[in-house]
This record gives C-alpha cells, sequence and structure tokens, in this order.
C-alpha cells in the first residue's frame, strides 16, 4: 500500500531540475567558464536551464575537438552514473548560463523511484544515442560540406523547419571545422557558397541559417563514394 502511494503520489520532474533542494543546486556561469574539466571526478549531473555549453575532449596528442553543443533542458555529465569515476570531456559555457548541478545519489535514486523523471531522463539519452549514430553516420558517408549543412541545422534548430530563419551565436568557423573534421579554410569556402546561395547569412561569431538549407542535407545517406569525397554539392 505504501509503495502504490509512493509511485502513485504526484511527481513534476521539471520542478525537480529546476528547485533548489537537497542535493540540487544552481550555478551561474559567464560566458568561458569551466563546468568541468576532462579527468575531474565524475560525481554530478548537469540540466541546462538558460545558455550553451559545448564539450570537447583533448588527445593525448593535445589534440581538441567538439562534440556536442547543448542549450536548455539538455543533461550533461551522466556519465558519472555508470562506473566513470572521472570525467571524459570538458563542459565550457558558450555564454552565460544558468545550469542545475544534481549529486550523483540524489539523480540516482530519483530515477530509480520517480517513473516520470524516469522516463524523462531514459527519453533524453535515447535521443542523444539516436543523434550520435546518425552523427557517425554523416561522418563516414557525407562529403564535408554536407557534415556542415546537417550540423549548422542542428545548431540552429530548425530541423523540421518550424522557423524560416534561426540565428547561432558563438560559434566560430573553427569550431565548426572541429566538429565535421575538416579545415577552417574548408568551412570558409563552405559558408561563402552557402551565403551566395541564400542558405545562410553571418557576421563574425554570429550565424542566420534560412530554412531553405533543409535542401542541402540529404535525406537518405547513400553512395560509397561520398566516403571519401570532399567536393562540391551535387
Amino acid at each position: 500500500m505504501n509503495i502504490e502511494a509512493k509511485f502513485t503520489r504526484t511527481f513534476d520532474p521539471i520542478k525537480f531540475l529546476e528547485e533548489v533542494g537537497n542535493g540540487r543546486t544552481v550555478h551561474s556561469h559567464v560566458k568561458q567558464d569551466v563546468v568541468f574539466l576532462q579527468g575531474d571526478q565524475a560525481d554530478t549531473v548537469f540540466y541546462i536551464h538558460s545558455g550553451q555549453v559545448k564539450i570537447t575532449v583533448v588527445s593525448e596528442f593535445g589534440k581538441e575537438a567538439v562534440i556536442a553543443v547543448l542549450g536548455p533542458k539538455a543533461f550533461f555529465g551522466e556519465g558519472c552514473l555508470t562506473v566513470q569515476p572521472h570525467r571524459l570531456s570538458t563542459a565550457t559555457a558558450m555564454t552565460d548560463c544558468q545550469i542545475m548541478a544534481v549529486d550523483k545519489a540524489v539523480i540516482a535514486r530519483a530515477i530509480r523511484d520517480e517513473p516520470a523523471l524516469s522516463v524523462m531522463f531514459i527519453s533524453y539519452l535515447l535521443a542523444r544515442t539516436t543523434r550520435l549514430e546518425e552523427d557517425l553516420v554523416d561522418h563516414l558517408l557525407n562529403p564535408s560540406e554536407k557534415r556542415l549543412a546537417r550540423t549548422l541545422m542542428l545548431l540552429a534548430n530548425l530541423c523540421d523547419g518550424s522557423e524560416r530563419q534561426h540565428t547561432i551565436t558563438n560559434v566560430s568557423q573553427e569550431m565548426l571545422a572541429d566538429m565535421i573534421g575538416t579545415t577552417r579554410s574548408r568551412v570558409s569556402q563552405f559558408m561563402n557558397r552557402f551565403r551566395k546561395l541564400g542558405f545562410i547569412d553571418y557576421s563574425h561569431d554570429n550565424i542566420k541559417v534560412n530554412v531553405s538549407l533543409l535542401n542541402v542535407v540529404p535525406n537518405n545517406i547513400s553512395g560509397s563514394d561520398s566516403r571519401t569525397t570532399d567536393g562540391p554539392l551535387r
């Protein structure tokens, strides 16, 4: 009877992730603040209230790669819920941010005891896993120009075509080059081409992306030749 009451009482996962409480604190970060460093102890899961965070990894040879750019309502640092004792990446604020930090033990218990939070968290992880699989296919099969188009669409949140235009801020051509695995000069060449075609407009680190860029992103990925192709759009 007590167990039934426990699982039928009202629990709001959004409220849990937004309100300060036992094992939950909200931190304010300014642009370029480091939330955690690769190699730090992993004992906290983070949830973004506002702002953007980039996730990067550095190889043993010092090469850095951007593996994700996350916005509001995104989790990160969830690797601590496995057997991961230390951070495998670095999280840095790209803009001023408000971020909820939840102790590992607190969120693990809440996920176990609260079905609403469990469904929300698992849904997020499944969506992120799907995105990572799509990223892998994109890198293996698509030329860098199409990879750039897809990355811009994802960063602009325009993949559903619900808006005509969206502005991406605080993303440099160097960062885009890291994300798609090519050089800055190639990104500059592709960006100029996209601008001439009316797909985008940009100045400094602000990029206005038009929904017409969806025409560049393939609906179905095919063709083994594209694995090694770095040529123009076809």
